[in-house]
């Protein structure tokens, strides 16, 4: 029953025919999550969901998503309450405050610099806080078997393992991640046999990209307005996928009315 749970959305994002199958999920989980913290459902006043978003916060990019959704009262809610928890933890982390021991001249070498953030305990605290985010955190927890999951597919499922091999394959980010895993979840021929399938097609990709983006430039140049745009039109949002994954075109994510 778990597999199926995570065989299902792999399966989903392989036919939706995107750059990157798993940028498909990550943005999946991260549309069902704002729905769940901000959603009809008003999670967001259950005392155990914040207590959760309490400890744990959000990203630069999640809180501006947050405030894009639309839904100002449960922000409020959830603001309210983790601001709180920030009081009261940075109450802990102020008092605590040392200045560095060797002043000035600490802060100016690099050596200087990683001792003052081992001391003090603001440039710890905050450090600590940057790195956590409840919906970041909810994608990490799932990814590991997303990853495992993938690959079980692809060992046993041969019509799985053909669509794959005519997809549109990855984003170097989740590629690398792939190439990584496979060390951990199949055998070494099988390592090889799949580098061999996909670094190819790697190549393929990022070149036909550079040629799109190419002749979108090509189709500023006014002898060029009425030739066909082949597959120029959206060649940058796909570059820029492919290059670093997510989603740059995407419109925001606003709540259902």
């Amino acid at each position: 029953m778990k597999e199926k749970l995570y065989n299902i959305p792999i399966n989903d994002a392989v036919n939706a025919g995107d750059e990157c199958p798993f940028c498909y999920i990550e943005r999946k989980i991260e549309q069902d999550m704002m729905d769940f913290v901000l959603g009809s459902g008003s999670t967001y006043m259950e005392s155990d969901v914040r207590d959760a978003t309490d400890r744990a916060g959000f990203c630069r990019d999640h809180y501006r998503k947050m405030f894009q959704y639309g839904n100002t009262l449960g922000n409020a809610w959830i603001m309210k309450t983790y601001l709180q928890h920030t009081i009261e933890e940075a109450n802990k982390s102020f008092n605590a405050y040392k200045t560095t021991p060797n002043g000035f001249k600490a802060i100016i070498s690099k050596k200087g610099r990683e001792e003052s953030a081992k001391t003090n305990s603001i440039t710890e605290w905050v450090n600590k806080r940057s790195r956590s985010c409840y919906i970041c955190d909810e994608f990490s927890a799932h990814y590991d078997r997303y990853l495992r999951t993938f690959f079980e597919m692809y060992d046993k499922d041969l019509e799985f393992a053909e669509r794959v091999r005519n997809s549109k394959c990855f984003c170097l980010p989740h590629f690398s991640d792939l190439l990584d895993y496979a060390g951990r979840c199949i055998p070494e021929n099988k390592q090889q046999e799949f580098a061999n399938a996909f670094i190819p097609l790697m190549k393929e990709q990022l070149t036909k990209l550079y040629g799109d983006v190419s002749w979108l430039i090509e189709k500023f140049d006014y002898q060029n307005r009425d030739a066909d745009w082949k597959d120029s039109k959206d060649a940058l949002q796909r570059a820029m996928q492919k290059l670093k994954g997510g989603y740059p075109a995407d419109p925001e994510y606003r709540a259902k009315k």
